[in-house]
């Protein structure tokens, strides 16, 4: 107990002393390329190109121009079309499962040709189910799935989620110019639709389980206070299966991006990919391309469902303020010079006793009001 104590104090003593260390901006004269994507030989298939930057650049983004193909083993060759800057994609095509495929990418502003091993298509099972646990914090999303076959073992997640949200105040009146006037139906923009894609490396392994199954493998968390839950949340899983190289690769490059920063955590490791400059057999290339089908499954999660204690932090310090068009402290018109000159909103009337006209308005910012400067007011068609 003693030694214990006499380390505990020379750990406390260690991390109590430590100093800021601020390394000089690493810069390199190179950048290598960056392959996101998979071969989905049942789905579209979307492969995103990019290249490292340096840590004090200003963009973190830098698409890459080129031309790819996704070639099969038995000569076949599908190219993609470039959907935007550095996103290509392949769709309305269904490749044969039982092939192995490649992807040769060209990139001609280096002259540069990179291509990736050959792998074996593998069928992802279908998802058996989605749920989510209910805590104090929130809600924690999981899937469950299963191979019969046995043969999957290695599974890869991501996701894009969808919700309705509502902005902090309902206008029934917008600003003209020169008057203001009730809202059309067109014009109301309480309620809005958002989208947004997983970035995180969902993983999980059935190896060492003598049944190929994974139940309730996390997927993502919501927080209570999250918009998201608010009024009605769905999750579009998808569900990739993954060969034992392909796995210990997301699996290092998890490690390497999301799994360091303390003490305690591994230190990085090199990343082995399967895609190669066939120039150059010492240029570093980021990425692991697999074949197969994709698995979907597709949940709704409505507020109904959710404890009532869970209330929705709006991300803006709203404000509702009053503008009257002969304000009873200045005598000036206020809704002229808040509303009608564009740095309000206004929100409802403001009716006296002495008449059916509006003598004034209440407004606030914005942000506040208009859900379309974070969403869309076009329901999505598989929404219900």
């Amino acid at each position: 107990m003693k030694n214990w104590r006499i380390w505990l104090f020379i750990l406390t003593l260690s991390i109590g002393c430590k100093k800021p260390y601020n390394p000089k901006v690493i810069n390199s004269p190179r950048s290598y390329l960056i392959v996101e994507g998979t071969i989905n030989t049942n789905d579209t298939t979307t492969i995103k190109l990019s290249r490292t930057v340096n840590l004090n650049a200003s963009t973190t983004l830098n698409p890459v121009e080129g031309t790819i193909q996704v070639e099969c083993d038995n000569g076949d060759k599908f190219g993609l079309f470039e959907a935007a800057p550095g996103i290509y994609k392949l769709a309305g095509i269904t490749l044969d499962s039982t092939r192995k495929f490649r992807l040769r990418i060209n990139t001609p502003g280096d002259g540069n040709e990179y291509l990736s091993d050959y792998e074996q298509a593998k069928a992802a099972p279908p998802i058996d189910s989605i749920g989510f646990s209910v805590t104090g914090k929130g809600i924690q999303l999981y899937a469950n799935t299963h191979d019969p076959k046995n043969a999957t073992h290695y599974y890869r997640f991501d996701y894009v989620e969808t919700w309705r949200f509502h902005s902090m105040f309902n206008s029934s009146y917008v600003s003209n110019g020169t008057a203001v006037v009730p809202r059309s139906q067109e014009q109301l923009v309480y309620y809005c639709f958002a989208s947004n894609a997983s970035t995180s490396i969902i993983l999980g392994s059935s190896a060492k389980l003598k049944q190929d199954f994974l139940f309730q493998a996390p997927i993502t968390a919501i927080e209570s206070t999250s918009e998201k839950i608010e009024l009605k949340y769905s999750i579009l899983l998808r569900e990739y299966a993954l060969t034992a190289d392909a796995y210990k690769f997301w699996e290092t490059l998890k490690k390497n991006t999301e799994q360091l920063g303390s003490i305690f955590d591994a230190e990085p490791t090199t990343l082995a990919g399967n895609i190669h400059n066939t120039h150059d057999a010492t240029d570093i290339v980021v990425g692991f391309i697999s074949a197969g089908t994709v698995a979907k499954k597709r949940i709704f999660i409505a507020s109904e469902q959710l404890p009532n204690t869970y209330l929705p932090k709006y991300p803006y310090d709203c404000q509702i303020d009053s503008t009257f068009y002969n304000d009873p402290h200045s005598h000036s018109n206020t809704v002229l010079q808040r509303i009608l000159a564009g740095a309000e909103i206004p929100v409802n009337a403001i009716f006296s006793s002495a008449g059916p006209n509006p003598i004034g308005f209440t407004a606030s910012d914005i942000y506040c009001i208009d859900c379309t400067l974070r969403g869309s007011k076009q329901q999505p068609d598989f929404w219900k």
